[in-house]
This record gives structure tokens, sequence and C-alpha cells, in this order.
């Protein structure tokens, strides 16, 4: 499929919406002394809830701006408490634990208050940053995989599909997957495996402070990890009385990279039991190198 300058501007209008969804801004009362609290706003989804991802990604952004300078982030781990409202603002109230010679430690509450004033908390995490430092070195390299400009693109193979989520994943989503594996959008895979791998990157070339392309990172880490678990239970996203809803998520940053090239998320589901999936993730990117770890539980049911 070739694309038209009409697509690849609404790829680039879509790319320019999560960047300004990432960035938020001071709130201007409400806040205890010595408090840092951000707001920030939600993108619109299908099925009116809003993609654990971009909280994860704000609540990053939102600890990046408390840190001296120079240091980026290198592990984060996170714990979903409640969905969050899309019409409503988010509010990222963050803590300074520690500033260290050379590590800080962040934590950070995102939560969102209703028209009477009550307050959900929504996720609750905790994230590590360092200076850059030599030292030791070594990585797992990524395993074989096609090229991703080989693939088909999400929007081809959702091509004919009439339904809103549908449209949503071809053409509203900011980050382009394209799956190595059979995709399972519409049925399950062909035989049941708990690994899969799919390449990742902007759906367009975007411009983003490091601590936004650190942030991206976490949003697309967010997407694919109940693939996994999904395939090895011969399920698809379309299976009736499917739910499924992150517990916890963590990410380690090995090497920092840029978002806007292809990276190589290889995802592998070792257990399910008690009604949640465990699945343990690894990005690679173009040259091999293993960037970023993550893992992810979460609460996934089938309800006849």
């Amino acid at each position: 499929m070739t694309s038209t300058d009409d697509d690849i501007t609404a790829a680039r209008a879509v790319a320019a919406g999560l960047v300004d969804v990432l960035t938020l801004h001071p709130e201007e009362d409400g806040a205890s002394e010595g408090e840092d609290v951000l707001i920030g706003h939600s993108a619109p989804q299908p099925g009116g809830h809003v993609f654990g991802g971009q909280v994860m990604g704000q609540a990053i952004v939102a600890m990046g701006h408390t840190v001296p300078e120079g240091r980026r982030i290198h592990s984060s781990y996170s714990y979903f408490l409640a969905p969050a409202a899309p019409d409503l603002p988010i509010r990222f109230s963050v803590d300074t634990l520690r500033d260290g010679g050379s590590f800080s430690v962040r934590r950070v509450l995102a939560s969102q208050r209703d028209a009477a004033g009550a307050e959900t908390t929504l996720l609750a995490m905790t994230s590590s940053f360092q200076e850059a430092q030599e030292g030791l070195e070594h990585s797992e390299r990524a395993p074989e995989a096609p090229d991703p400009e080989g693939l088909p693109t999400t929007a081809e193979v959702l091509a004919g599909i009439e339904h809103p989520v549908a449209r949503y994943w071809s053409t509203q989503r900011p980050i382009d997957i394209r799956h190595v594996t059979d995709p399972i959008y519409l049925r399950p895979a062909g035989s049941a495996q708990a690994t899969q791998m799919v390449w990742m990157r902007t759906i367009a070339p975007i411009e983003a402070a490091p601590i936004v392309q650190d942030a991206i990172l976490a949003f697309a880490s967010d997407y694919t990890p109940f693939e996994a678990i999904l395939r090895r239970q011969g399920l698809s996203w379309m299976t009736p009385g499917l739910r499924a809803a992150t517990i916890d998520h963590a990410i380690w940053w090995h090497r920092h990279v840029d978002v806007n090239e292809w990276l190589l998320y290889v995802q592998h589901s070792p257990s399910a039991s008690g009604g949640r999936g465990l699945t343990e993730g690894r990005f690679f990117d173009r040259a091999g190198e293993l960037v970023a770890t993550v893992t992810q539980e979460g609460m996934i049911r089938v309800k006849g």
C-alpha cells in the first residue's frame, strides 16, 4: 500500500497529538506547599477509557520535570489502581524521595477529581533517574526477524473492517505496529505459542525532548503485552467475553533510543493463573542491541 499525501499529513497529526498529550502544565491552584503537581489531558479512545500507556508516559514526564538536568530515567515500576475518565484532567503529584550523587528517585501519584471534588488515585509509579556514566558493557542480541518495511501495517491487516476500534487501530494509534508473528486482532494465531515479535516506532517523525522520548517508549510498551498471553491460550482480541486490564508494569531502560526508529519488541508469557497473566518483553534497536526490558502483569479473563 502506497501512502498518499493525505495519509502522511494525517499520520503527522496523530504523532504530534502524542507529543501534545505528553506536554504537561503546572497546576494553577490546589497544590500543597512543597508539592510538585502537573496537569495532563487525555487523547480520545474507543470504548470510553484512557490508555494506560498514556498515563505511564505522562507520569514519567511529570517526574522528569523535577530531576537535576542530565539525569535520565533508567527504571520505573507502576501499579494501575483505577481507570481514568477521558473527560477529566489528570493530576500528577510528584514526591522527591532522593537526590544522590548520580541517582534521583521520584514517586508520582496520578489522580482525577470529579465535579464534587472527590479524588480517585489512578496510578502509583516509582522511578529512578541516573546521570550518564561509563561502566561495564554487554548486551543480549536480537533474534532473527524480517525487516519491518516488508510487513503489513495495521491498516492493511484490518482493511475492510468497519468497526470503531478497527478504525482507531488503523488510523489513530500514534505508534506504527507491525507484527512479525501473525496478528491476532480478529482471529487466534494458527498455533498456540507464548512468544510474539512486533516492530514499533512512531507513526510519523516527531521532535521531542529526551524525557518525552523515554515516555513514548513506555507508552508503546503497554500496547501488546497481553497478546503473548492470548496467543498461548488460542485467543484473539475479538474473543467474546474477553476482559483485560493492566495491574502492574515495570520498565528498565538500558540504552536510550530514538523512537522515530524501528524497535523490535520480543514478548513471552511464562505464566497465567488466578485470573492474571504475566508477560516479559525486550526491546531491541535496529542494530540488534537490547535497549529496554519490560514486565507486565495483567488481569485477563474470558466470561461466557
